[in-house]
Parts: structure tokens; sequence; C-alpha cells
């Protein structure tokens, strides 16, 4: 039984903790969830009552009701990817080894289910997140979701916007979202999808797979190349977001 007044979560004492989660089971709401989320992940943090919530995410994650398993599964997810956060959290995936399974089976059925493109990353980041690859568990989503990285250039340290979708695909060191016309961009050079190889071919792959073409599509992008218009750099677009993750 676990003895959640002896643990702490964003905001101090997590014995607040059990009553919320019931609340949740009994009246699930946006905002219930997000509480939950604020208190347990704080800004990408995780706490010691964030991984005493796995088994209720796990039991949560199995249940029917598809809206409250993909919380469950997104949250408990990023919960693990930030595992390595606190020494005194062990081997969170050893400990909850049977939690983390029945997640990953959970994440990896929602997503071949998944019709919405944000919801579809968020699984796909969970999954990683369960399995510890590292580098990618805490910021795919992010960037997928809003079309853009926040990277520095590897020659002169400039910090650069990466962008790809409706705006369109290039590098700048400005803000674009104020474009004006006349801001300086570089193209960006997408990989070609027979030349992707280990964990962007496996994500290319999987997103055409599951009918997101449009994930598949901005992956070219993230595991293509960039130019920085300031030094002029070349660099390959992954490196530098694992390298800043």
């Amino acid at each position: 039984m676990t003895d959640w007044s002896r643990l702490h979560h964003a905001y101090g004492s997590a014995e607040d903790v059990p009553a919320l989660l019931d609340r949740i089971a009994a009246e699930p709401s946006a905002e219930l969830w997000n509480d939950l989320w604020s208190a347990l992940c704080h800004q990408g943090s995780v706490y010691p009552a964030s991984f005493a919530a796995l088994p209720w995410l796990a039991d949560t994650a199995g249940r029917g009701d598809r809206d409250q398993a993909v919380n469950a599964v997104v949250l408990a997810g990023a919960i693990t990817a930030g595992a390595d956060q606190l020494r005194e959290a062990g081997d969170v995936r050893a400990e909850h080894a049977a939690e983390v399974a029945g997640l990953l089976a959970a994440a990896n059925r929602y997503l071949r289910t998944a019709t919405d493109r944000g919801e579809y990353v968020h699984l796909l980041e969970a999954v990683l997140g369960f399995e510890g690859v590292a580098g990618w568990s805490e910021d795919l989503a992010w960037g997928l979701g809003s079309e853009e990285y926040e990277v520095s250039c590897p020659g002169c340290g400039a910090g650069l916007f990466i962008v790809f979708g409706e705006r369109g695909h290039f590098s700048t060191g400005e803000d674009y979202a104020l474009d004006d016309g006349d801001i300086e961009t570089r193209p960006l050079r997408p990989a070609a999808p027979a030349d992707l190889d280990g964990i962007g071919r496996r994500l290319h792959d999987l997103a055409l797979a599951d009918g997101q073409r449009e994930v598949a599509h901005a992956l070219t992008h993230v595991f293509g190349g960039a130019t920085c218009p300031d030094c002029g750099t070349d660099f390959p677009v992954a490196d530098r977001i694992r390298a800043e993750g």
C-alpha cells in the first residue's frame, strides 16, 4: 500500500493524489487530467509520486474508455521517459516491469487506430518512453506537433528554428511568426525515405504503415539536413535535436 504522505510531487506532499485519482476515475475531465499532469510531470519534471502513480495509470490504460486510456498512456510515457532525473527512483522499468509492459501494449494498440495527428505523435513518443529510446522519448511529439524545433547551430552557436509544415520547410535564426517577407531562410534538405536508417527509418515506416503520411513526411525533415543562415554550416537536424534534448 502506497503511503502517499511520504512522497512528494511538484507542489509538495503527494497526500492529495489519491483523491485526485478517485475523482478522475469517477468523473474524468480535461481539467482534472491537467491537474494530474501538473502535479506529476510539471514541465517535464518528475517526482517520487510520479512513479507511484504508474500502477494506477497502467490500470486505467487497460480499461475500455479510449480517451482515458490514451490520457493515461501519454502521461505514463512522459513519466517513464523522465525516470533518469531522480537517482532515488532506481530502475523504474525493472521495478514496474509489468505496468510498463501493459502500458507499451496499450500505446501500440491505440497508436494503430489513432486518426488525430496530435494523438498519434504523443502515443508514438510514449512508445519510445516505455522502450527507453534515448533522445526522442521527450522531444519527438512537441516538435512534430508544433511543426518546428529550436536548435543551435553547431558552427556558430546561433539559435535557429527548424520549420516544416504549412509555413514552409526552412531554417532561420529570425522570428518567422512575425515574417514580413524579409527574413533570411535556408531550405531544408529532407532525407530520402530509402536512405533513412535506425530510429528515423523505424518511425517513418511505422507512420506510413499507420496511414500517417503527414507525420512520415515531417520525419524526412526531422532526419534530414539544414543550413545555418548565419554562417552557412550544414548539419543533420536530428543530431542537434538529440544534443539539446
